[in-house]
C-alpha cells in the first residue's frame, strides 16, 4: 500500500514530543492533502469511531439558517443522539487551541468525561444527523491525532476561518467568565 499523508508526517517524528509548530511546518512542506486523499487513506465505517478522532463530509440540514458551518468536520464522538450523534469539531478552534483541547481530552486515550470540563468544548460541540453525512467516517489512528488537528482542511461555508475562530474564542472566554463568577 502507498504511504499515506499521515505516514509521511509520522516518519519524520524524532522524539514524539515535537511542538505543534513543528507539525504545522511539516504540513506546509508536504502541502495540504485533499479530502478524497484523506478519506481513502484510512479505516472507514458507517458510524463514527468512539475514542478516536473522525473525519467525514457533511451537509447540514439547516445550513440556510446557520451563520456558518464546516463541511469536512474533524470530530471526537461524544454520545449518540436521535438520528445522529454529538461530537466536538476541532476545526472550530484555531490550531493552538485545538492542541490544548486534545490535551484536555487525553491526547492518546480520548476521554469524553475529561474533555467536558474544558471551556474550549463549548464552541466545538455540534450535533450531526447521520442522514446528512456525505461520506463514510474516516478513523484517525491515535498516533496521528496531533497531525490531524494541525491539518488546514476545515471547509467553512458562509464565513472565513478567522471569523469562526474569533467567535469561538469569544464563546470560550464567556464560558470561563461564568465559571469564575459562579
Amino acid at each position: 500500500m502507498a504511504e499515506t499523508y499521515f505516514d509521511q508526517i509520522s516518519n519524520q517524528i524524532k522524539t514524539g514530543n515535537e511542538p505543534y509548530q513543528w507539525f504545522r511546518n511539516r504540513i506546509k512542506e508536504l502541502g495540504t492533502p485533499t479530502v478524497p486523499e484523506l478519506l481513502r487513506s484510512g479505516e472507514l465505517s458507517q458510524r463514527p469511531h468512539p475514542k478516536h478522532l473522525n473525519m467525514f463530509v457533511y451537509a447540514p440540514k439547516l445550513k440556510d439558517k446557520l451563520p456558518y458551518y464546516d463541511t469536512f468536520p474533524l470530530i471526537m464522538f461524544l454520545r449518540p443522539a436521535e438520528r445522529g450523534f454529538y461530537g466536538l469539531n476541532f476545526h472550530y478552534l484555531p490550531y493552538a487551541l485545538r492542541a490544548r483541547l486534545l490535551d484536555a481530552a487525553g491526547q492518546d486515550k480520548l476521554n469524553v468525561n475529561a474533555v467536558m470540563s474544558s471551556r474550549l468544548t463549548k464552541p466545538t460541540i455540534k450535533r450531526y444527523l447521520l442522514g446528512y453525512t456525505r461520506s463514510m467516517f474516516r478513523r484517525i489512528d491515535t498516533e496521528d491525532n496531533l497531525t490531524a488537528i494541525m491539518l488546514p482542511v476545515q471547509r467553512f461555508k458562509k464565513a472565513s476561518d478567522t471569523v469562526v475562530w474569533a467567535d469561538s474564542r469569544k464563546i470560550a472566554r464567556w464560558v470561563m467568565q461564568i465559571k469564575i463568577t459562579d
